[in-house]
């Protein structure tokens, strides 16, 4: 029996792309997406690149995208090098995924010539012959210390049928504050190339005013990113700048105090908050305005997603799942096929709540206190526009809970009252060794280049 051609990335998204007026874009450039069918994936894509495994390396993004277009069904591998990647690390995660050529186009982590590794600039071809490979997709864990694992993926687990029941119309413009080289971004750059959709892009150098200013002049209808990207965002400047009509949160916890800030900021828009990992992929989405997620999606078999909670941390197995880690990552998923993805959650009720993650837990005299659900908390205040919460080694007890809070720049009254206020709410919404022993006003709390809120160790 023959079997059938192998669709690739490049493929599909010309196939899907193919309506007028769909692009890509980020701060420096655009490429209408007709334009593929006429000029080829926009980079050299022949011979060269044949089972080869490639590093991509730009601080843009829309670089990057051709690249990937280019690529997919011709290189062995895809290594995606966020530009944030530590230049100590790039010697042992180029051994780790066998990189025997880059793409740079002067910039990104790998900018400077390596000796030994063939370099490739960014260039115009023609559209690059057999595209049948497997390619292998290797991604970047995010959150993590030291130097980051990377996942194997392929087309199939990034691309791989939703039951998340969106149903987007064909003028959508998408974007998202991720980059498109973590999982987050480049499942929703997946999401708009082969469902004949626009992408924005955004830049990490960009102030938020002018990417506000971009997304609405582009007609932004969905954008995703962290609770923390929306908290930043609701601070800045022309946020007012564009309506979109879906709002999605993932990689941190989603409390209630966000959701709310949203749907009164974007009264027109779909409010939802997603669970996905770079490991094990999407799990599902939920759009009921509530923080957690509804009971009876654990257990549920059968489905594109299955989930089970065991010692209260969340575990998915998925048609999304990522094969392996790459090199010796140690082991991916349990004999069932099910990943860990050390997300603790809590049942009240008919609804599950994240609480945290396994590792971020504060002891405080053998007492486990997860930081976010102290934030939950804490974020609630009416004059909180941002928090972290973070232990602090104490003698006594090993060690102590501590906040830092953004004030919101509308609030005009001491930081005393303030902080008085939070502290009560926290003695009746938690146990006593969860109350914050001291409380902070901050200017800012850092967010890093994955989204997620940078947190301090005891």
């Amino acid at each position: 029996m023959r079997r059938p051609e192998r669709r690739s990335l490049w493929g599909l998204t010309v196939a899907s792309g193919l309506s007028p007026g769909r692009f890509v874009a980020d701060c420096d450039g655009r490429i209408d997406l007709v334009d593929l069918a006429q000029i080829g994936a926009p980079i050299v894509a022949d011979d060269k690149f044949r089972d080869r495994s490639v590093l991509i390396s730009c601080n843009r993004q829309l670089p990057a995208v051709l690249a990937m277009l280019a690529l997919d069904g011709v290189a062995r591998r895809i290594l995606l090098c966020p530009p944030d990647l530590s230049p100590v690390h790039l010697p042992a995660v180029i051994a780790e995924a066998a990189v025997d050529m880059i793409i740079s186009d002067g910039t990104g982590p790998a900018a400077q010539p390596i000796d030994g590794i063939e370099r490739v600039a960014p260039g115009p071809s023609g559209p690059g012959g057999d595209r049948s490979r497997a390619t292998e997709w290797l991604l970047f864990t995010s959150g993590t210390t030291g130097r980051p694992k990377a996942v194997v993926h392929t087309l199939d687990s990034l691309t791989g049928p939703l039951d998340d029941g969106l149903a987007v119309a064909s003028d959508a413009v998408w974007s998202t504050f991720y980059d498109v080289r973590r999982y987050g971004g480049l499942t929703i750059l997946f999401r708009a190339l082969l469902g004949g959709a626009s992408m924005v892009l955004s830049h990490a150098g960009e102030a938020l005013p002018e990417f506000f200013g971009r997304a609405g002049q582009a007609g932004v209808t969905h954008i995703s990113g962290t609770p923390s990207h929306w908290r930043r965002a609701l601070m800045s400047p022309g946020v007012e700048a564009f309506a979109p009509r879906y709002i999605r949160l993932s990689g941190e916890v989603a409390d209630q105090a966000i959701l709310n800030n949203l749907r009164l900021a974007f009264p027109g828009a779909d409010v939802a908050h997603a669970f996905a990992s770079t490991e094990a992929g999407f799990a599902f989405d939920v759009r009921d305005g509530l923080a957690g997620f509804p009971a009876n999606l654990i257990g549920q078999a059968g489905g594109k997603a299955e989930l089970r909670v065991t010692d209260g941390s969340l575990r998915i197995r998925s048609v999304r799942t990522a094969s392996r880690y790459a090199g010796a990552g140690g082991d991916l998923m349990d004999a069932e096929g099910f990943v860990d993805t050390g997300d603790m959650v809590e049942r009240r009720g008919d609804r599950y709540h994240f609480v945290g993650r396994r590792e971020g837990v504060i002891n405080v005299g053998g007492l486990k206190v997860h930081p976010e659900e102290v934030e939950a908390v804490i974020n609630q205040h009416p004059a909180v526009q941002m928090a972290r919460v973070r232990g602090r080694s104490s003698p006594i007890t090993g060690a102590i809970v501590v906040a830092d809070i953004v004030v919101r720049s509308t609030v005009a009254r001491s930081f005393q009252t303030t902080r008085d206020e939070i502290l009560a709410a926290c003695r009746l919404a938690l146990p006593p060794h969860k109350v914050p022993a001291m409380v902070y006003e901050v200017a800012s709390l850092n967010i890093a280049a994955s989204g997620k809120l940078v947190r301090e160790r005891a």
